[in-house]
């Protein structure tokens, strides 16, 4: 769980119960924890803060969970935070959201609350480690990309 450490989340969740029950299992982890209630709310936290990553509910008042992901997406300081839906809506809800950009979608019926505490840290890790592989790749590429555009100019 080293991934976990030093990394900030934000948790965006209106039922106070999940938001602080999963603000615990996430701190418990290591994670550094903000949380917003509303969507409006989370755009703010998302500027103010910019986390490493993003748990999004969808159902949010003022601003609606994908309202919010368009948002976000669109926002220069923000489209690269990779966001990981929480929703009670059905899998067939899922190929639509993570073409507007999730990525990855944990559906809140897997929250049981006795064991899900560690997959949800876990689904958060793993979407990290995902990410900061893609940009340790990335980089590479780029330098290789470099060093072959230096070496063809000499």
């Amino acid at each position: 769980m080293d991934s976990a450490v030093h990394c900030k989340v934000l948790l965006v969740e209106d039922s106070k119960f999940l938001r602080l029950t999963n603000e615990r299992v996430l701190t418990r982890a290591g994670f550094e924890v903000f949380t917003a209630a509303d969507g409006e709310e989370a755009l703010q936290v998302a500027n103010e803060k910019l986390p490493d990553i993003i748990l999004l509910d969808m159902m949010l008042p003022k601003i609606s969970g994908p309202e919010v992901l368009k948002a976000l997406k669109k926002n220069p300081a923000t489209m690269d935070i990779p966001v990981i839906v929480l929703t009670s809506l059905s899998q067939k809800n899922e190929e639509k959201l993570l073409s507007e950009g999730a990525a990855a979608y944990f559906e809140k019926s897997m929250l049981g609350l006795d064991q899900s505490s560690d997959r949800l840290a876990s689904t958060v890790e793993t979407v990290l480690e995902r990410v900061n592989h893609q940009k340790s790749v990335d980089a590479r590429l780029q330098k290789m990309a470099a060093a072959k555009k230096k070496a063809a100019g000499n």
